[in-house]
């Protein structure tokens, strides 16, 4: 039919322009909320030693009038388990746990009293934790600490971010 045309659907999304020049990841980010800026960092998966670190943390967040950047790492495991690759490969697996943990805390009254925001990420939990409080100039992150023997035989997450981070890290028994 001459003259007709096909509207888009008004949720379409472009994925890329294809005139735009490639960014790297620090550019394709988002900058963060300037209201979180030197906020508290604390690692949440809705584990009872991540509750315990959520609690300081936002008493400590409160005290200090600032925001809480609360972090939830989905899993990303190795392919070469899988494939036997020589390089290692990651896959992302599906964790559906950061909507779940969302929802629990947006329903929560103790959270009431200081602002705060969920933080998705993929990856290393250490690089990570790390990662988002250099985005937010972080005063601190808060981690709880690890009771099991997989924190005996690889290391736990509080140690090995105490050993490596730029900023103060708070383990949380």
């Amino acid at each position: 039919m001459a003259g007709h045309e096909i509207p888009e659907p008004a949720d379409r999304k472009q994925v890329a322009d294809p005139r735009s020049e490639p960014r790297t990841v620090e550019e394709a980010r988002p900058a963060c909320d300037p209201a979180f800026r030197h906020g508290v960092v604390v690692g949440f998966d809705g584990s009872t030693s991540s509750e315990r670190a959520l609690a300081y943390a936002i008493g400590m967040a409160g005290r200090s009038g600032s925001g809480l950047i609360i972090v939830h790492v989905a899993n990303r495991l190795p392919t070469t388990v899988w494939a036997g690759c020589e390089p290692p490969v990651f896959v992302d697996v599906p964790d559906h746990r950061t909507e779940v943990l969302g929802l629990e805390l947006a329903c929560a009254d103790y959270l009431s009293d200081v602002p705060w925001v969920l933080v998705e990420r993929g990856g290393d939990i250490c690089h990570e934790l790390e990662e988002v409080g250099r985005e937010y100039s972080a005063d601190a992150i808060v981690v709880g600490s690890t009771h099991g023997i997989v924190g005996r035989i690889f290391g736990s997450v509080a140690g090995r971010l105490a050993r490596r981070a730029q900023r103060p890290v708070i383990v949380i028994p």
